[in-house]
């Protein structure tokens, strides 16, 4: 799918982060955008910074637990442009820092309900729009906890495995009603978000006294990170070269390809 002026792009989670990015290159593109989220007041900030960049932006609250809330979500964007072609699915949350037998049920319901159910909602409020105009495409943001293990991280890694797979079997589902239709997931590594904070205001996790905003002191450790603008480019990159998955950042690959491997060692031989 190629991403053009005029065109009409949803994003959940808009307000920062990488759904900001999105929208940023979105808007650099001559998309008109529906911007989404749960936090208003970021929601109203987002908007001002990109309309006086000059893009065309509309804005609609809500909360991607709630079925009823994205059904509101599509039903605004219809209103507001009379279509819609593509749908970025990329609210998110992190879990608390423990193994697996310490981790909350309420963390697990919150994780579930926002990142996994998030995306389901999404695809079935707007998959019927896009299937009556017999073209569009889902982004779906997971991460590259979900292309390999990610101990003490368990209700986010297993959600982020559980959007790879939906997206993966969703764009056969697809491509079996038309050719036109499709989606992506985007897996990226380690990205400067205050996505941390953010899951903490939504009660998510603690963070403790003197954290920082943002992921930036992790780079270090990690070999490097990546801007949301760079992730929202990589994204639209592979949107539009027909790629399924868009694995931004250092050691990516290689993490999933050991992931791979393991699998395939561990299978009994024929």
């Amino acid at each position: 799918m190629r991403v053009e002026k005029e065109q009409v792009a949803v994003v959940t989670g808009a307000a920062s982060g990488i759904g900001y990015g999105l929208a940023e290159a979105l808007a650099a593109r001559g998309v008109r955008l529906v911007l989404s989220d749960i936090r208003e007041d970021g929601l109203a900030e987002a908007a001002a910074s990109l309309k006086a960049a000059g893009a065309e932006v509309v804005t609609v609250p809500a909360d991607v637990r709630d079925q009823s809330s994205v059904t509101a979500l599509a039903d605004r964007t219809m209103t507001a442009y009379g279509r819609v072609d593509l749908v970025c699915n990329n609210a998110g949350v992190v879990s608390p820092a423990a193994p697996l037998w310490e981790q909350r049920a309420d963390t697990w319901e919150l994780m579930i309900g926002v990142k996994l159910l998030g995306v389901v909602h999404g695809v079935t409020a707007f998959a019927p729009l896009l299937i009556e105009r017999g073209t569009g495409h889902f982004l779906n943001t997971a991460s590259s906890g979900g292309l390999a293990p990610l101990p003490d991280r368990t209700p986010y890694t297993t959600t982020m495995h559980a959007v790879i797979g939906l997206t993966e079997t969703l764009d056969v589902e697809l491509k079996r009603v038309a050719p036109t239709l499709g989606a992506t997931v985007l897996c990226p590594g380690l990205v400067d978000t205050p996505l941390g904070r953010n899951s903490a205001a939504l009660g998510a996790i603690e963070l403790p006294p003197g954290t920082p905003a943002s992921m930036r002191d992790l780079a270090a450790r990690n070999g490097g990170i990546l801007t949301p603008r760079e992730t929202a480019e990589a994204a639209l990159t592979a949107i539009e070269s027909g790629h399924l998955h868009a694995a931004p950042g250092t050691g990516v690959t290689e993490r999933a390809r050991a992931r791979v491997n393991t699998l395939l060692n561990s299978l009994p031989a024929t």
